[in-house]
């Protein structure tokens, strides 16, 4: 029986590549089952690489894991990021540019979330939110949070300098929450997305509000967590919609030195900066 797999996954990327051999290997031990339990295993696949890293998706289908998809409480650290200026720039720029911009900007902010074993919960134009420790736990996931938001915000400050050039303003926010959230999948059958739906999801989205370019804001939560291994600035009070109460918030300046041999880290391909400028 012969059985191609050259289309599966378009693109000549690496991670396209990758994901091909991936499949190559799922369906040629399986020869001998029917073809549809085949072809069931790798749209299953494909679907889980639509949200999840190339890593975690293998670990799902190697089996190891407990039905890791399906709807359950955990503790999660919600990262949302959107462009300071966008709204005006969608307005006056030409549509062909808008769609030039978002490329460069998701495709960067991907490649970062992929090396950080981070899982997309959903995008929409410039605003995209990405969980940690769901599905699979992560260790110290609130510290492997702060550190993609940083090599983010590198990223883009040098992306941004290039869409200057070309007269776009853009800047750059993330907001950072920490707590329980139900996890799971979410859609119908030929639409599935990995969605969490608790408050801190969104506090994150009204932290990320509150942001100024380049700054990364933090709930009280998740510096608990972690707060001999960063360095921050307190804001003060936020009045943020949704909440009856003010939230004290702090600007993330960088990881401290010592925090980024942390087992949490040490898988993670790129690193980022530890300062930046004040």
């Amino acid at each position: 029986m012969q059985f191609s797999i050259r289309c599966l996954v378009n693109g000549n990327s690496p991670s396209s590549l990758r994901w091909n051999l991936r499949l190559k290997d799922l369906v040629c031990p399986c020869l001998p089952l029917a073809k549809s339990e085949q072809v069931s295993q790798i749209g299953r696949y494909s679907r889980l690489t639509r949200f999840l890293s190339p890593k975690v998706s293998d670990l799902i289908m190697s089996g190891d894991s407990d039905e890791p998809l399906r709807a359950r409480r955990s503790e999660v650290t919600v990262v949302y990021v959107d462009l300071r200026g966008f709204t005006g720039f969608t307005e006056t720029a030409e549509p062909e540019e808008v769609m030039s911009v978002l490329r460069q900007y998701h495709s960067e902010l991907g490649r970062i979330i992929t090396e950080h074993d981070g899982t997309i919960e959903h995008f929409a134009g410039d605003g995209l939110m990405v969980l940690f420790n769901a599905p699979m736990p992560v260790e110290n996931h609130e510290l492997r949070a702060v550190h993609m938001a940083i090599a983010m915000r590198d990223a883009l400050t040098l992306l941004s300098a290039t869409w200057r050039k070309r007269g776009h303003l853009l800047g750059f926010g993330v907001g950072i929450a920490g707590g329980y959230a139900t996890i799971g999948t979410i859609g119908f059958e030929q639409r599935l997305d990995y969605g969490a739906i608790g408050p801190a999801t969104n506090l994150a989205a009204r932290l990320c509000g509150e942001a100024k370019d380049r700054q990364i804001i933090i709930a009280p939560r998740v510096l608990a967590k972690i707060e001999g291994q960063i360095e921050v600035e307190p804001l003060g009070e936020f009045l943020l919609k949704g909440f009856h109460r003010p939230v004290l918030a702090y600007n993330v300046l960088s990881i401290r030195q010592d925090a980024l041999t942390q087992p949490a880290l040490t898988g993670v391909d790129s690193v980022a900066s530890v300062a930046m400028d004040r």
